[in-house]
């Protein structure tokens, strides 16, 4: 059985459709949530769903207590899901080609530092974007610049608010992402 790994900072409806994709799965499932925010959502979401959580501290993550953890768990792939904290080096050398980030835009456009959630949905309006989507890809050392392994666009229209194109991307995460998870972790 393949393990999964899962951080999240906030709502954890991504990890809560991950974990649920995988529940009656003979090839994988979830192990563990780790999140930097003790009041994320994501901790319950996965409570419901009997998957344990870790909260940590940015600087457990970035003094490697964090990494002595996920080792424990040896998992085969680790799921950013609306995780807005930087991955460290060490955890990228340790897991190389292991960690993978879902964007809410189809990248290279709207990435970097301080583009999440509503501040991309807000940009893509403002640049009037005829369309927007998701990119999954590998986490590398620098916000949003991993390799890509999938996207998936959606037209706009002129009438659309933000928060039209954050349902629109919602829609495209809870399709795509734990399909494209259950492809990487192969057979």
């Amino acid at each position: 059985m393949k393990k999964i790994v899962v951080f999240a900072s906030g709502s954890g409806t991504n990890a809560e459709n991950i974990i649920k994709y995988f529940s009656n799965s003979s090839k994988a499932k979830v192990v563990n949530v780790f999140t930097n925010n003790p009041s994320a959502k994501v901790i319950e979401r996965a409570a419901k769903l009997e998957v344990p959580s870790q909260i940590f501290s940015k600087q457990e993550l970035n003094e490697g207590f964090l990494l002595q953890k996920i080792n424990t768990f040896q998992p085969d792939l680790i799921v950013l899901a609306g995780f807005l904290l930087k991955i460290p080096q060490n955890l990228i050398e340790a897991y190389p080609n292991r960690i993978i980030n879902i964007h809410p835009a189809l990248l290279p456009k709207f990435g970097g530092k301080g583009m999440y959630g509503m501040h991309i949905h807000e940009a893509v309006i403002a640049n009037k974007e005829k369309e927007t989507g998701i990119t999954i890809h590998y986490v590398n050392e620098n916000y949003d610049e991993g390799a890509i392994i999938f996207q998936s666009s959606v037209a706009l229209t002129p009438e659309d608010t933000p928060g039209d194109v954050a349902v629109k991307i919602h829609e495209l995460e809870q399709k795509h992402f734990p399909t494209i998870i259950d492809n990487l972790l192969g057979d």
